[in-house]
């Protein structure tokens, strides 16, 4: 496992971001653990959490699996303060990347509209999110910087659950499906398999392993067949 998986997940730890339990999720199904990026709720742990996205960018960009980017955007809510992080990140490696965001209710006064920051006409863009569950709000992200004229270079998240959005008719995961329905590279700093990968080595985390394998084997995703 490569270092910045290894020191966003035990920083996801530290932080209580990533959790172990049983727990009721949106989709109805019973898991084994919980992410929540909102737990990265300190300076710190943002700064460390920024890092840990650019050194999976930058190895994704190594291995030719994204394409240029030049600038960030952040979906509301949570890729707000992600993109923001990231964006802090690239100034201090002596890349200054522009950065927009949306507002979920567009305003009315003022400057108005729904969009905040750096034009996005002419760029190309990178969406920093936390997850893709059913991909509703990055498909939304993707129509609003067509619709100002950017181009959608990629997408990164911090985990990728690996897992069906519904098993019965299809194996691949939100992340897969956002990835093939528009044909765009999605980067995620972390991934079940990963986690699983770590729990191996842990053995504060022997317990959960065996859990995490039974979800995986019920609903995991073709790429953890």
């Amino acid at each position: 496992m490569t270092d910045h998986r290894t020191r966003f997940l035990q920083l996801a730890l530290r932080a209580e971001a990533l959790r172990f339990g049983e727990f009721t999720l949106k989709s109805g199904r019973s898991s084994p653990y919980f992410f929540n990026a909102g737990r990265f709720d300190s300076g710190a742990a943002m700064a460390e959490l920024a890092r840990c996205y650019a050194d999976a960018i930058d190895a994704a960009a190594e291995a030719g699996t994204v394409a240029d980017f030049d600038l960030l955007f952040g979906p509301a809510y949570k890729g707000i303060p992600l993109a923001t992080a990231l964006a802090c990140e690239y100034a201090g490696r002596g890349r200054d990347l522009p950065l927009a965001f949306n507002r979920k209710e567009a305003k009315a006064h003022g400057e108005g509209g729904s969009l905040i920051g750096a034009p996005l006409q002419g760029r190309r863009v990178l969406i920093v999110d936390d997850v893709i569950t059913a991909g509703t709000a990055i498909r939304e992200a993707l129509g609003i910087i067509t619709a100002a004229g950017g181009v959608v270079a990629g997408i990164v998240i911090a985990l990728d659950r690996q897992e069906a959005v519904d098993p019965a008719k299809s194996r691949r995961s939100a992340a897969q499906t956002v990835a093939i329905e528009h044909g765009l590279p999605v980067i995620a700093v972390a991934s079940l398999a990963d986690l699983l990968a770590f729990a191996a080595d842990s053995v504060e985390l022997t317990a959960q392993r065996e859990q995490l394998l039974a979800y995986r084997e019920r609903y995991g995703s073709a790429e953890t067949a």
